[in-house]
């Protein structure tokens, strides 16, 4: 393995290094080869994030909650490794792997606009790096602390470059009280190294409570002030596109009304995993896909909204 551009888990105090990669990836005469334009690319390459408000109606997300029904009454699903509890009351907080025992979930990974939008932001095929749902049940669900996505995927996973989207569908309403996503804008343009070692098996902790790959407060700080902190709210249905070095948190739901989101990662095929760059061993194939990597195609249930173009409002 060559030398570790993004050195992480370490012993002392690291200052935050640039990015190395684009934030764009597509080369310029391919910039407009999809439904983003030139506005919409700006503002993600300023941002590392985009929100688009009602990007599907209702009608089109509430299958997904017969599907999670019938996955509730699956024991043997229930009591697997892929179904992460709150540390504090024990409910359901993560399902991960949704696409591969879901046909909603893996025809919604494929669908045109999404799909288009992720190949021209990363110039290349993609294919799925993780899935999951994130429940935070009315009065109950715990929050998340800081965290850069790409931080873990390169310590633990051995994810190489910075190349990777998070889409993120909002499944029911997100407002300001049910503990929305937080971003910290223009926090992509930095990587910011954290302290202290992995230990085996670190994910079964980590996807309750994240301690270790945790930045730095100052570094934090700085950031925020820089770029201050946004928190996408929307009706059910809308969906958030953000960078994999974005930081981001989530404060708890303090509210009577659960906010659920689904996740789908898209790396580039060209930005496949190695070993881990700073963990004793590999994570699970359901956090960290190695084994099916051949590029996504587009499942177009929806041919009305195959070549259109969309606008994201921030």
């Amino acid at each position: 393995m060559l030398a570790d551009p993004y050195p992480t888990r370490l012993n002392e105090y690291r200052a935050p290094l640039p990015r190395r990669e684009p934030v764009v990836h597509a080369r310029n005469q391919r910039r407009w080869e999809g439904p983003l334009d030139e506005v919409a690319l700006s503002r993600y390459e300023r941002d590392g994030f985009l929100w688009f408000d009602g990007f599907f109606s209702r009608d089109r997300i509430e299958p997904f909650f017969e599907e999670l029904k019938e996955m509730a009454k699956d024991d043997a699903l229930m009591r697997s490794e892929q179904v992460i509890q709150d540390p504090n009351n024990g409910a359901i907080r993560s399902v991960f792997g949704m696409h591969r025992f879901s046909e909603h979930f893996d025809r919604m990974t494929r669908d045109p606009r999404i799909l288009g939008m992720v190949r021209q932001l990363l110039g290349s095929e993609v294919y799925i790096h993780q899935s999951r749902i994130n429940d935070k049940y009315g009065f109950q669900g715990s929050g998340f602390d800081w965290h850069s996505d790409f931080e873990t995927w390169h310590a633990e996973d051995g994810m190489p470059r910075m190349r990777a989207v998070s889409a993120s569908l909002m499944l029911t309403d997100n407002n300001e009280f049910n503990g929305p996503l937080m971003l910290i804008p223009g926090s992509h343009r930095h990587f910011v190294p954290c302290m202290g070692e992995t230990p085996e098996a670190n994910w079964q902790e980590s996807l309750k409570a994240q301690e270790i790959g945790v930045p730095d407060q100052q570094a934090l700080a700085q950031l925020a002030e820089h770029g201050g902190i946004q928190a996408p709210k929307g009706p059910a249905g809308s969906l958030l596109l953000f960078e994999c070095n974005t930081l981001h948190a989530s404060n708890e739901n303090m509210s009577p009304w659960p906010r659920s989101n689904l996740f789908f990662v898209y790396n580039s095929v060209d930005n496949t995993l190695d070993e881990p760059y700073a963990a004793p061993s590999r994570r699970p194939e359901f956090l960290a896909t190695r084994e099916d990597i051949e590029p996504l195609t587009m499942h177009d249930d929806f041919p009305e909204l195959s070549g259109q173009g969309v606008e994201p409002l921030r």
